[in-house]
């Protein structure tokens, strides 16, 4: 863990590019039982409300999946749990190409489980894949995806009713010659699919393409240069949505971000109209003040009422930076106001991704998305902490409360006269207590050492026998460790 106190003014810095790239060694972790697994350090800088605040908590954790090892020193790839002092406690890589989206704590059939997605992701910001979701004990338990092209990784919502809500944006051929491209062009359209998990069976299915006029979208054709294809052909299609969220909003409506055209939508799934459109060029509301977001991410309805998203305010710049956003909306008057913004400490902007969870309490978690950061705030907006990854960026951010219950076992491992044990995804342990002798039979207490962080050491004598037991909050053994022991 690495903390810093600050009272007023916060900096972070930017993640690392081109020649600028760190070593692994400089910007992960390093453990003597798994040499396998290199989460990335996390610097956290608590405000002086945040030192006052009673932020810890022995049951929440944070959620994030670093990416991205050749533009921003990411360690490693994949999805990554780690306590509210960014020590590590599970991390599953995926390995150097394959990259994890959207990594969360759901219910399914009533039960808490991990989801993220996997496959593979394509340079113009979409990918085609699955998603996994996980119980507990950190097993498989079933994927879901989109039928014909496979669901992009903006966003996986699972339902009360077993569904998934997922986004696919399949290649069509369209005239773009309305927003200056050629008639016979190809686009990115963006598809919202509701299927049910279990059985694979699609539900409900939206097109944009069929509701969103193309003269909305704020993206630009791009023209031919040395480098890219040119925009609106078949080898890169014109992509005037982007799709990146979608949520339920009562019984039979949907919340849909759409990034390239700088709005949120209400869909009716009973009609398959659109209700409303909020923000951009069509907006059916007045935006007054500051209401107005740019290549925005993660809309959700509130119980409230308000809506909150990720403000990203680029790219292009519009504003000078991002924010978490609450917005107030009066349907009856057609009008928006701005609630509540929650801004960084350094005024940064995010050219992509991010998120905004409003937790329980009513706190926020803000993810700043291509920025390594995430930020913890009051119910009022006022600044707790700022975290950085030393390395990487993750899509979204979250916090959430979370038991794991690993079958994997416990990992021990002996150096010269140091015991080292983990038990990678345990969330129970709170203790270890290592024991030696002539067998296990005569084996005697050594040491009890409260566990604190991924790995927890002890000198040992030199015996016939020795482990480690892994011992709940009431002195219960829920595993035993013994060197070689581990798979």
């Amino acid at each position: 863990m690495r903390v810093t106190v600050a009272v007023a003014v916060l900096l972070a810095a930017s993640g690392c590019t081109g020649s600028d790239a760190k070593s692994v060694a400089e910007v992960s972790w390093d453990f003597e039982t798994r040499p396998d697994l290199h989460p990335p350090l996390i610097d956290i800088t608590k405000t002086s409300a945040g030192e006052k605040a009673d932020i810890d908590s022995d049951d929440e954790y944070i959620f994030f999946a670093p990416k991205d090892k050749q533009e921003k020193s990411a360690p490693m790839n994949g999805p990554v749990i780690v306590d509210t002092d960014g020590d590590p406690v599970w991390v599953h890589p995926l390995g150097d190409t394959r990259w994890a989206y959207d990594f969360r704590v759901q219910q399914y059939h009533g039960k808490p489980v991990l989801t993220w997605w996997r496959g593979n992701t394509h340079p113009y910001g979409y990918g085609e894949g699955e998603f996994v979701v996980m119980n507990q004990s950190y097993e498989e338990i079933a994927t879901v995806t989109t039928p014909e092209t496979h669901a992009d990784f903006h966003e996986l919502t699972l339902t009360p009713q077993g569904t998934a809500l997922m986004i696919s944006f399949p290649r069509v051929k369209h005239d773009l010659t309305e927003v200056g491209g050629p008639s016979d062009g190809y686009i990115r359209n963006c598809v919202v699919h509701e299927v049910d998990v279990d059985s694979g069976k699609e539900m409900f299915r939206w097109s944009a393409l069929d509701h969103i006029p193309l003269t909305e979208t704020k993206a630009e054709l791009e023209t031919d240069d040395e480098d890219d294809a040119e925009s609106g052909t078949k080898e890169a299609p014109f992509d005037p949505y982007h799709f990146n969220s979608i949520t339920q909003d009562g019984e039979n409506g949907l919340i849909v971000s759409a990034r390239n055209t700088h709005a949120i939508y209400r869909i009716d799934t009973t009609t398959g109209e659109l209700d409303w459109t909020l923000g951009g060029e069509g907006s059916d509301f007045e935006m007054r003040g500051e209401s107005q977001f740019a290549w925005q991410h993660d809309a959700h309805r509130r119980d409230d009422g308000t809506i909150t998203l990720f403000d990203n305010e680029a790219a292009p710049p519009v504003r000078d930076q991002a924010r978490g956003l609450r917005l107030d909306v009066d349907e009856s008057a057609g009008v928006v106001e701005v609630d509540q913004e929650f801004l960084s400490p350094d005024g940064r902007l995010s050219d992509s991704q991010g998120n905004m969870q409003v937790l329980d309490d009513g706190r926020v978690l803000v993810g700043w998305g291509s920025e390594p950061n995430y930020s913890e705030f009051t119910a009022d907006g006022e600044l707790l902490y700022d975290a950085e990854l030393e390395g990487g960026q993750s899509y979204r951010t979250y916090r959430f409360p979370w038991v794991g219950k690993p079958t994997e076992p416990p990992r021990f491992v002996l150096e010269d006269d140091t015991a080292y044990v983990s038990w990678n995804g345990a969330t129970e342990v709170d203790s270890w207590r290592f024991l030696a002798g002539y067998d296990k039979a005569s084996a005697e207490v050594v040491d009890t050492v409260p566990a604190d962080g991924f790995e927890t050491s002890a000198e040992m004598p030199d015996a016939g026998y020795i482990a480690a037991q892994a011992l709940g909050d009431s002195g219960k053994v829920l595993a035993t460790a013994t060197p070689g022991s581990w798979p």
